[in-house]
């Protein structure tokens, strides 16, 4: 049985459409109006192998604050509801990643209790068109709306677009872990028998 989900998210400020497939090949097809976000979800779709489809329409004439929050939101939301009831899944997945200086270390527990744990502060205040900054709200919002655990932290690094990149990325890869399914879990992974 296919593990996706199909979520659109309309308000005032923006317009989001994400497709999400757990058990795909990496492909991608994203549109943000922010070409270094882009980037970072073509990031985390190949390297997590995670088929995501995402096309936002935002304020950005205001600035990108909106545009990336709520991406996060309608992620997170695709990302729970493609998971489901998570019986047979791993629960937890962790990953370090280096990339050149950068040195980035990502933990996840999909517990349904959501908590951002998120250590780094970057040199510079944008790369291409993204503020330093809406990569914690990103990753907060993706936190929340998935209610999963998710802690970032920044062991090493110089560069802001390493940093940033090597975040998208390892936390493609500990979720890939955590959402994978393993055949020696009959229910769920807790003692409570849920999650």
């Amino acid at each position: 049985m296919a593990r996706s989900a199909k979520i659109v998210r309309e308000t005032k400020e923006t317009k989001v459409s994400v497709a999400l497939e757990l058990d795909g090949t990496g492909k991608s097809d994203i549109s943000t109006g922010i070409g270094f976000f882009d980037h970072m979800l073509e990031g985390f779709s190949r390297h997590g192998f995670f088929d995501l489809n995402c096309h936002v329409s935002g304020d950005l004439q205001v600035d990108g604050h909106h545009t990336v929050e709520d991406t996060g939101i309608v992620l997170g939301q695709a990302i729970a509801r493609a998971v489901g009831d998570k019986r047979g899944i791993r629960r937890y997945g962790s990953f370090i990643l280096p990339m050149d200086e950068t040195l980035v270390l990502c933990a996840v527990d999909l517990c349904g209790r959501p908590y951002l744990n998120f250590d780094a502060a970057f040199p510079t205040e944008r790369v291409g068109g993204l503020d330093t900054e809406l990569v914690r709200e990103f990753f907060y919002a993706v936190s929340y709306s998935s209610a999963m655990n998710l802690h970032i932290k920044l062991l090493d690094g110089g560069n802001s677009h390493h940093m940033i990149e090597a975040m998208f990325k390892a936390f493609a890869k500990a979720l890939d872990q955590a959402v994978g399914m393993d055949e020696r879990i009959v229910d769920v992974l807790s003692t409570k028998g849920s999650l």
